[in-house]
């Protein structure tokens, strides 16, 4: 899954794709390289991102949408939004997926939208908001608490209807630096809940701040994460870098 935020505030790439030429050629580019989803984002989720409206969002991410699929009419796109009204017309402008950071805790429609729609829906684990997560990094059991978080928000996406759920344990969400390892080291146990993995670390501070580098400088650092997610089970990679990633999985599936 390769990433493109449409944000002027994302943590690596905010401000990156501005003009239609940038966009389409960045798009291309994941393509070439492997990419099977484009991740489209409007709304930063960086730890104390400005909130936007849900006018802005929608002026930002739906013409990105249109201008991608009018070129590129095969790719799958999935809709980064946390909002039932954003995630409906992302569908209805032609994304086949809802990517939600908050597993639809944010937006009391937001389960019952993608039940009506009935398309996949990627549910991340986080407490609070992008702008308190990290005043909720305190856990007694970290995996046991993910764990429980997604057995709720399946059933109650389960007793809507909703059929095809992807779970993504939201590294550098609501989670110290420590946690976020002792996760990535546990995370094969998310295989209990008998569905696919998305794991996305792409040069997050997990790598740079241990590294004591940039996120510019995290690719490497991402890579060897990568590596250890898809041999704990990661069924789905999202990420900035394509090559790399689809590297990554090329090399890794040898070993299987």
């Amino acid at each position: 899954m390769g990433i493109l935020n449409v944000t002027p505030d994302s943590f690596y790439d905010g401000g990156m794709y501005k003009q239609d030429s940038d966009i389409l050629n960045k798009v291309e580019k994941m393509i070439i390289e492997g990419a099977t989803f484009i991740d489209i984002g409007a709304y930063s989720s960086r730890p104390d991102a400005d909130h936007i409206s849900e006018e802005e969002e929608l002026k930002r991410i739906l013409p990105v949408i249109n201008l991608v699929l009018n070129k590129f009419p095969d790719i799958i796109i999935s809709a980064d939004t946390f909002r039932s009204n954003v995630a409906r017309k992302c569908i209805e402008a032609g994304a086949a997926i809802i990517n939600d950071i908050s597993a639809g805790n944010l937006d009391s429609n937001l389960l019952k939208t993608i039940a009506k729609l009935q398309v996949p829906f990627i549910m991340m684990h986080m407490k609070g908001k992008p702008q308190t997560m990290k005043n909720f990094a305190d856990y007694k059991d970290l995996l046991k608490e993910v764990l429980l978080y997604f057995s709720e928000r399946i059933v109650a996406a389960r007793k809507l209807g909703i059929i095809d759920l992807i779970v993504d344990p939201g590294f550098g969400f609501s989670k110290s630096i420590a946690q976020n390892f002792e996760l990535l080291n546990k995370l094969e146990h998310l295989q209990i809940t008998d569905l696919p993995v998305l794991v996305g670390i792409s040069r997050k501070s997990m790598i740079y701040k241990t590294l004591r580098s940039s996120p510019n400088e995290a690719l490497n650092g991402t890579s060897v994460l990568n590596t250890i997610a898809l041999q704990k089970g990661a069924s789905i990679l999202r990420v900035h870098d394509v090559k790399e990633a689809m590297e990554c999985i090329k090399l890794t599936s040898q070993l299987k």
